[in-house]
């Protein structure tokens, strides 16, 4: 395990971090986390990945204050991680939204939005553009529960950006969403992230977080096996990869001639390729019919204005 240094700019600073969950009798029964160290520097996007049962989501429910740390250090905002001030400067989205059936979209939005407080002018400003930012304005006024699971999340995800926060905790933000909504909800982290938020993301999708992380920690048996910087982590040292433009067979080989004359081996040839996710939304794009009266979530592009720019330029 690679521990962490403490930094006056750390969002949530964790050291020798552990969770033992008793029985009735208070003997120990699971230690699910066990001495970590971690620092998410603000800013930044950070990965928290293992298997199940390897102590992701237990830590992350420690962050929140949900859960007490049996021993050692955990800060958030330089504070108690149950500090009230410190609560009210993050949001959440679960791994599962448990949101209220009966509430629609726009009601659910307004119920936490009143709960952080928020004028009727903001709520109305702010569920506005974040309906507009999830594609899910013409569905503002349907039951959450008439919703597919994907339509869902998009809920989730804007309950947890309502009130501005300054650090978001996504627990697998892209289940349920199909490849166009997954690319949306990670470009919408990339933009987060650029404008100051902290984003610390769990998630079994391995691809989305080598996507939008830039460092990460891989957890086992309750505790961190390796963490840093995801290029550090991924790139092969020993080798390296030269990419041109396509060329004629002739100077392709005389190319590969002169590589063979000063490595003494043959280089293997292939021709880069997109992922499936881009083929699939350069696909849907170019076939996608023009819907009077879209049924599902819409596709939508940026970020809601308000979470954008320094807080202090748009006042209490």
């Amino acid at each position: 395990m690679v521990a962490s240094t403490d930094s006056p700019q750390a969002i949530i600073h964790a050291e020798a971090l552990t969770k033992i969950f008793r029985d009735f009798w208070h003997r120990p029964k699971v230690r699910a986390v066990n001495a970590i160290a971690f620092d998410v520097q603000a800013g930044e996007v950070f990965g928290l990945l293992g298997p199940n049962g390897s102590g992701k989501t237990t830590t992350l429910r420690m962050i929140l204050g949900l859960l007490a740390p049996t021993r050692g250090t955990l800060s958030v905002f330089g504070r108690s991680p149950r500090d009230v001030e410190s609560k009210a400067r993050i949001g959440y989205l679960p791994e599962e939204s448990c949101l209220y059936p009966y509430l629609t979209a726009r009601e659910t939005l307004n119920f936490y939005g009143r709960l952080f407080k928020l004028t009727r002018a903001a709520r109305r400003t702010c569920i506005d553009q974040l309906l507009e930012m999830t594609g899910l304005q013409h569905a503002q006024h349907r039951p959450v529960s008439e919703f597919s699971k994907g339509m869902a999340r998009r809920v989730g995800l804007a309950q947890a950006l309502i009130n501005d926060p300054d650090l978001i905790v996504l627990d697998e933000p892209t289940a349920g969403l199909d490849p166009i909504g997954c690319r949306q909800v990670k470009d919408l982290i990339l933009t987060l992230a650029k404008r100051g938020k902290t984003v610390i993301l769990s998630s079994h999708l391995l691809a989305d977080v080598e996507h939008v992380c830039d460092r990460v920690a891989i957890m086992g048996d309750g505790v961190i096996l390796v963490q840093g910087r995801v290029r550090d982590l991924l790139e092969q040292h020993d080798r390296c990869r030269l990419t041109f433009p396509a060329l004629a067979p002739d100077r392709l080989e005389a190319v590969l001639q002169a590589l063979r004359r000063e490595t003494g081996d043959t280089p293997a040839v292939d021709h880069p390729t997109r992922t499936l996710e881009q083929f699939f939304i350069e696909t849907i794009d170019q076939v996608r019919p023009e819907k009077a009266a879209p049924t599902g979530a819409t596709p939508a592009e940026g970020v809601a204005e308000f979470l954008a720019g320094d807080k202090k330029d748009r006042g209490p």
